[in-house]
């Protein structure tokens, strides 16, 4: 078994474990290359077939590509996709880089709180509705009790203290000295009612990792992530006005492993 096996392996059981262990389970979609391998990962797990919802906050800020391959691969996988959004603050237009709010008091708005509030139930979300062919509001659920997320450990040095099983507050706040301890991939899924959970199957992947897994896997990504022509493509994907293309002539999912691998 080589390097990707296992990690598919210990991903794959991660993911079972979650859905065995927590009743109302959300993925969250961002669209991105972490959580589309979380989703192809997911899929595998139960075998062509997601027994919880995928969750993608809109910002609505979105480079629009993103969104448009978005809803074709939601038809196309026929996915049970729910999309929360702040609404009230984009009608109010208080948000970056137009209104007051700077970069980070707008993420916290178009972001942070939009993720607690649709987490919570508090706010509805839209529903993508594969009969009508078009987002629908969807029906008052109960709360997520956990949320699994596309974090690796490698991104930042605050995720390599994060744990596999991550507890949460009532606020969805992290206590770095409140993790418990996951030795020889033991697992604690036991937690008191009300805590929620973060739930990390790619904790242990790297950047190299997860485009060598797109490309043995063939996963579809989105075309941003390649140049086309001008010597630019997208590392990391987010809102138009904050996320910047990174000089590249890498134009396939093979030359941008190879990118990685000399530095």
């Amino acid at each position: 078994m080589n390097d990707l096996d296992q990690l598919e392996s210990r991903s794959v059981h991660i993911l079972r474990e979650a859905y065995r262990e927590f009743k109302d389970l959300c993925l969250l979609w961002s669209i991105g290359k972490d959580s589309t391998v979380m989703l192809w990962l997911a899929r595998k797990a139960f075998f062509g077939h997601l027994p919880f919802p995928l969750l993608h906050i809109d910002t609505a800020h979105k480079i629009p590509e993103m969104i448009e391959w978005r809803d074709r691969l939601v038809r196309e996988w026929r996915l049970n996709l729910l999309v929360g959004q702040n609404r009230e603050a984009l009608a109010r237009g208080e948000t970056y880089p137009a209104g007051q709010l700077d970069r980070i008091a707008c993420c916290r708005c178009l972001k942070t709180l939009p993720l607690q509030r649709s987490l919570s139930g508090e706010w509805p979300c839209l529903r993508f509705d594969h009969a009508l062919g078009r987002y629908v509001p969807e029906q008052p659920r109960r709360p997520f009790t956990g949320v699994i997320v596309g974090a690796r450990a490698d991104e930042e040095g605050s995720r390599s203290k994060a744990r596999t099983f991550s507890p949460r507050d009532r606020n969805n706040d992290w206590d770095v000295d409140d993790q418990p301890p996951e030795l020889w991939e033991q697992y604690q899924t036991e937690f008191a009612p009300g805590t929620h959970i973060r739930i990390h199957p790619l904790l242990d992947w790297t950047e190299l990792n997860l485009w060598q897994y797109i490309l043995r896997e063939s996963i579809p990504v989105t075309s941003l992530y390649f140049d086309h022509g001008n010597g630019l493509r997208y590392r990391s994907l987010g809102c138009a006005p904050c996320t910047s293309p990174v000089r590249s002539g890498a134009s396939t999912v093979a030359e941008i492993v190879q990118e990685l691998r000399d530095g």
